[in-house]
């Protein structure tokens, strides 16, 4: 089994600006599905909490998801968010036991 990186990002947006973050959101997304190490690349919004967004995430190593992460759209996208989240991005790396 190839030993990838997990990854469970959940960002909040500030209520009046859920379209606003889910516009930046979706921009991301076909950028990062085309980077290397990108093996999934998924954005969910939560049925019951509309102002919570979650990506799942999988990638071949560490570096590749740092370089995602300095990557031109994510640091484009990450400033844009600065202003429309509710709290601080949370970005949690899994490993897969099982």
């Amino acid at each position: 089994m190839i030993n990838t990186i997990r990854v469970i990002a959940r960002i909040t947006a500030q209520p009046e600006k859920v379209e606003d973050i889910k516009a930046v959101l979706l921009e991301i997304i076909e950028p990062t599905r085309q980077e290397n190490g990108c093996i999934k690349y998924e954005l969910l919004q939560n049925q019951s909490d509309p102002t919570e967004f979650t990506f799942v995430e999988e990638w071949t190593s560490n570096d590749a998801l740092d370089a995602h992460l300095a990557s031109a759209h994510i640091q484009t996208a990450a400033a844009k968010l600065q202003d429309l989240v509710a709290n601080e991005i949370d970005i949690r790396r899994y490993t897969l036991l099982a």
